[in-house]
């Protein structure tokens, strides 16, 4: 539904667009170096890592020409200025982590965190949906007030308490859904087969992350049934449900436009907690791991690659935003 006004603004998108990619670039530069850097002040050590438990029994010779072959003996400005020179020609790098290239790293993990992050959302959004409009409907009333506490507590409680809670109910008490990893033990992960071992980490990622759509949506509701379109829908005798249909929801969804790109970064932390507590093979685990090895490689991309999306969905928001509402003329 595009609302009526002028469409003058949508004549420098264009340049609003290619304004924000260059920013987005800029970033991500600065960013990988400010990963960098910080990683170099861990008290990790890369190669006691890549060594393990047989650290010791090398000399610090052969310390040193493992450290060559690897890549962790130069400063790490270094590092990252050869990582983007790699990068730059195609090579992402190889992780030590998994002893794989980072690009079969990504090819593996990368379909989990969005079929994750992908049935987390539509099931928040279904959830703030609901919730909403109901709470809407009679403002002041007991769903309305019910719908405020939920926000605030949701709001005030940290995601992991939310997976730690799905854990101990749904894999102590009662037995009846698998509550880590994606697949039985021995068994190749499937996405054809994962359906089992997806709902309680969805449902953990939806909630969490329930209480800012949750009170947008009962606020722009609210608002949207008190508009002009609205009385003049009624006058016109049209039902109730019609209304809700053509004239609420359109113009109550559209602050969760921006809204939701906006919050791609919460998205992001929150999916990270998710997959480390139910052990879900995805990207976000293995930004941990990397991080946790100082495996340069992986995490620059996972640190870029993450920059870059929440940036994007930003951006993708903002001109969804300025299409349907015309109205919008500086984003």
């Amino acid at each position: 539904m595009l609302l009526p006004g002028r469409r003058d603004n949508l004549d420098g998108i264009g340049t609003m667009v290619g304004l924000r990619l260059l920013i987005i670039a800029f970033t991500t530069v600065v960013v990988t170096f400010i990963m960098f850097a910080l990683a170099a002040l861990s008290p990790f050590d890369p190669l006691a890592h890549y060594l393990g438990a047989e650290y010791g029994d090398y000399t610090d010779d052969e310390r040193a020409r493992i450290a060559v072959s690897l890549g962790v003996d130069k400063p790490w400005w270094q590092q990252w200025l050869q990582w983007w020179a790699d990068v730059l020609r195609g090579d992402l790098g190889w992780s030590r982590v998994y002893n794989k290239s980072v690009v079969d790293v990504i090819s593996e993990r990368l379909p989990w965190t969005v079929v994750l992050s992908s049935v987390g959302l539509l099931l928040m959004l279904l959830i703030a949906a609901i919730l909403g409009v109901w709470a809407a409907r009679r403002p002041g009333g007991i769903v309305d007030r019910a719908v405020n506490a939920i926000g605030v507590f949701v709001a005030a409680t940290p995601s992991y308490i939310y997976a730690l809670g799905a854990v101990l109910f749904f894999g102590v008490f009662l037995h009846v859904i698998p509550v880590g990893g994606a697949s039985r033990i021995g068994e190749v992960p499937s996405l054809l087969t994962v359906g089992p071992y997806l709902i309680a980490p969805a449902i953990v990622l939806a909630i969490s992350q329930l209480s800012w759509p949750l009170l947008t949506m009962q606020q722009s509701t609210l608002e949207a049934s008190q508009s002009p379109a609205v009385a003049n829908a009624r006058l016109r005798g049209l039902s109730e449900r019609t209304i809700l249909v053509r004239h609420v929801l359109p113009l109550s969804l559209m602050p969760l436009i921006t809204l939701i790109g906006a919050r791609l970064g919460e998205l992001v932390v929150g999916a990270v907690i998710v997959e480390t507590v139910f052990s879900w093979p995805g990207l976000a685990q293995a930004t941990v791991e990397s991080a946790i090895a100082v495996d340069f490689p992986l995490l620059a991309f996972t640190t870029a690659a993450t920059t870059v999306v929440v940036m994007l969905g930003s951006l993708a928001s903002d001109i969804s935003y300025m299409i349907i509402d015309p109205r919008v003329s500086d984003v």
